[in-house]
């Protein structure tokens, strides 16, 4: 679906982005991390077409963004920063302007825009007026011109920034429900947004692919472990034997207290370390020892302490070649 092989871009002597070599399936979610000024955008920017290589070969669908930005256009939709929406039309009317400019048939608008207006919720608000939107809609707005056209790939440049708690589950459930129909790229520094809604996370650093794979495989291979947190309800057994069963699994290399994940007497939550994924195991361990497990997740914070690893990493690379 998406090819990109030693891909520079340059602005001057500055080398904003390469090399960098990136292969996607089709309806993948892809997200790519990353500190401000890493090259996400740029990234973006160039599948897109917005912007042109220095050097590298980018295809998308077979074709060359070079050679054929035209065609490519046709099968990228692109939600950059800022989305590019006109304040005083109706969504109705932006979206069939948007259809319009890419390329889709007079026959075929209306049809487009019910599409785009469906896949993003917005079939009541098809009526208002762009300008009098809330910012979470008019990020669903500008999704939704992103879509209207029915491209094979949908790139999103921080689709989640400004919007509030709920906004964000809403954002995120849109965004997964994207993947399969589209090929779905998207840049956040946002770790627990990346984690939650891409199939797979593409770490920039210093405008390279610095590592990629799922949280579990960044985690495995960065930090040498996983970290899994564990709540159980201890009636009828005793709770002195939870750090044992746990401890004894084999992967096992930790088992911390932690403070409860919920109120009652009863409830404990500890946080376990090992050297592989030991979730399925460790429930029945616990079942079969006679505690009630009330929540199993990975730890919230594991996929910030890759990040920071690899960052930190990125960093001094940069210091080096900056002193030399």
């Amino acid at each position: 679906m998406i090819e990109i092989r030693e891909l520079y871009k340059y602005y001057g002597n500055f080398r904003a982005l390469g090399p960098l070599d990136i292969t996607i399936e089709k309806g993948e979610v892809v997200g790519l991390l990353g500190l401000n000024g890493s090259g996400k955008t740029t990234t973006l920017r160039i599948l897109a077409c917005d912007l042109m290589p220095t050097s590298g070969v980018v295809k998308v669908d077979g074709l060359d963004i070079v050679a054929d930005p035209r065609a490519v256009r046709a099968r990228v939709g692109y939600l950059p920063d800022n989305p590019p929406l006109y304040p005083e039309m109706t969504v109705a009317e932006y979206l069939a302007f948007a259809a319009r400019l890419r390329g889709v048939a007079t026959g075929d608008v209306k049809p487009a825009v019910e599409y785009a207006l469906k896949h993003t919720r917005l079939r009541k608000r098809r009526d208002s007026v762009v300008g009098t939107l809330s910012h979470g809609f008019k990020q669903r707005l500008g999704i939704a011109q992103a879509i209207v056209h029915r491209p094979s790939v949908v790139v999103l440049d921080e689709p989640i920034t400004g919007l509030d708690p709920v906004q964000i589950v809403e954002m995120r459930k849109l965004v997964r429900s994207l993947g399969g129909d589209h090929t779905v790229i998207l840049s956040s520094h946002n770790l627990p947004e990346i984690s939650e809604t891409c199939d797979r996370i593409l770490v920039i650093t210093d405008g390279m692919v610095s590592a990629s794979g799922t949280e579990a495989e960044l985690s495995r291979s960065l930090l040498g472990q996983i970290r899994v947190e564990v709540t159980v309800r201890t009636p009828g057994a005793d709770p002195n034997r939870l750090d044992g069963v746990l401890g004894d699994l084999p992967g096992v290399i930790t088992v911390a207290a932690t403070r409860p994940a919920e109120p009652g007497s009863d409830i404990v939550t500890r946080l376990v370390n090992a050297t592989e994924d030991v979730r399925g195991r460790l429930v029945e361990a616990l079942v079969g020892a006679g505690f009630e497990v009330l929540c199993l997740t990975r730890s919230r914070h594991e996929l910030e302490r890759v990040f920071l690893q690899l960052a930190e990493a990125g960093g001094e690379q940069l210091s080096e070649e900056t002193d030399g």
